[in-house]
């Protein structure tokens, strides 16, 4: 009796110790981004570990060990983050051995923790203990507190980062595929741990449904139109006007000035007498070589202005067909908000395509994007035929000047 009255002071005794040794440890040398794998875990899987060898019935020396390898289990993380539980194995010898405890229980005591690894060998009762107590935080009401913690933890330590999606997805994945390896453990935290299983399903939910609304939000649905959208079309229509009038505008100039050209030259060239007869101008009578660049003047003036009055001339784009298509509204290359494509259509045809294309939304803006389309068609045409005059005026003047320089030589 006094053996065993000495020895259980002394068992408590090497707990405390421990518990002091582990505090300080944490308190100078834990680095400070552990924010989940911190004291106050590592006291709560000492507790639950406690609690759960109590409920298991184990003997004093075991329940002893068990308490000794929590303390011990995540004080590796002062050195290494991967593979810490082999670096607290040796800080549990290191320091056991220097307090005098025996080897035998020194080497139950790190078998333990080794359990702890993920890929660790779970077989005796200690371990499975130790685990389930190392894990108790699954079936704790603290579970989505401690996660995020942990979520922390990882991004600073390992570089792992998760969107709110894929986090609360991994946390049930978790939560799915962990089963507590002792009977005391999963009656001890059953009930809450279906809980925090069922309101994870919720929270992943609720973050599905929010991100779902957040895409649709930015890609800007045809069923949801924003502001945007209508000002890209008010934007391109815009322009289409002000570069078509540029085009019609420009013609129009080509058109005068070559015009004005056209009837210089011809007044030049000769002049009715008498209404009957026509007499050329002396000069090209006594210069017949200036007829040349006078020539490609006039053919320059002649072939600007023609390109020009096609471009300024209209152009309505129509379909015959229409008059016969069962589905107007639907049909993706019929714009109906163009009078070229409905100018063949009756009254009650094209009342009935507006009416269906007011209906539906995407139909309106598919209406509104052909629309911009054969208005682009037109400006094609439209810049080409400039194009081609002003490039005619260019070329046509440089030869008639070549030309004209040549006739002076020639003449001298």
């Amino acid at each position: 009796m006094e053996t065993i009255a000495t020895l259980k002071p002394a068992k408590a005794e090497i707990i405390k110790q421990a518990k002091a040794y582990i505090t300080t440890l944490f308190e100078e040398k834990l680095p400070r981004q552990l924010v989940y794998h911190t004291l106050k875990h590592t006291s709560l899987t000492v507790k639950e570990a406690r609690a759960l060898g109590q409920a298991a019935g184990l003997s004093e020396a075991d329940l002893e060990a068990l308490v000794l390898a929590a303390w011990f289990h995540d004080s590796g993380y002062i050195d290494a983050y991967d593979g810490h539980e082999y670096r607290s194995m040796e800080l549990a010898e290191q320091w056991l051995t220097e307090q005098g405890y025996p080897a035998d229980r020194i080497a139950v005591i790190k078998d333990t923790i080794a359990a702890t690894h993920r890929d660790g060998s779970r077989e005796t009762e200690l371990q499975k203990l130790l685990v389930d107590a190392d894990m108790s935080n699954l079936g704790m009401p603290e579970f989505f507190a401690n996660a995020e913690l942990l979520r922390v933890e990882w991004e600073s330590m390992l570089g792992k980062t998760y969107s709110n999606v894929e986090w609360a997805e991994s946390q049930l994945d978790f939560l799915m595929t962990t089963n507590f390896l002792t009977e005391v453990a999963a009656d001890r935290y059953k009930e809450q741990f279906k809980e925090n299983i069922k309101e994870q399903r919720k929270v992943l939910k609720k973050i599905e449904k929010k991100h779902k609304k957040k895409e649709e939000a930015e890609t800007e649905t045809f069923a949801e139109p924003k502001r945007g959208i209508e000002t890209m079309f008010r934007t391109m229509y815009s322009n289409h006007m002000k570069l078509s009038d540029m085009a019609d505008k420009k013609a129009n100039m080509m058109i005068s000035l070559n015009a004005v050209l056209i009837s210089l030259i011809i007044t030049y060239l000769g002049a009715k007498i008498g209404g009957k007869s026509t007499v050329i101008n002396p000069a090209f009578i006594r210069n017949p070589i200036l007829t040349i660049p006078m020539g490609l003047l006039l053919a320059t003036a002649l072939g600007s202005v023609v390109s020009a009055i096609l471009c300024a001339q209209p152009d309505v784009t129509s379909f015959k067909w229409l008059e016969r298509s069962p589905q107007i509204a639907t049909n993706r290359r019929v714009n109906l908000l163009f009078f070229g494509n409905f100018n063949k259509l009756s009254l009650d045809d094209f009342q009935s395509g507006m009416t269906e294309i007011m209906r539906q939304k995407d139909k309106l803006y598919t209406n509104m994007v052909t629309d911009i389309y054969y208005l682009g068609e037109v400006l094609t045409r439209k810049y080409r035929l400039l194009r081609i005059s002003y490039t005619i005026f260019m070329v046509g003047l440089i030869l008639t000047a070549l030309s004209f320089g040549i006739a002076l030589l020639y003449k001298a």
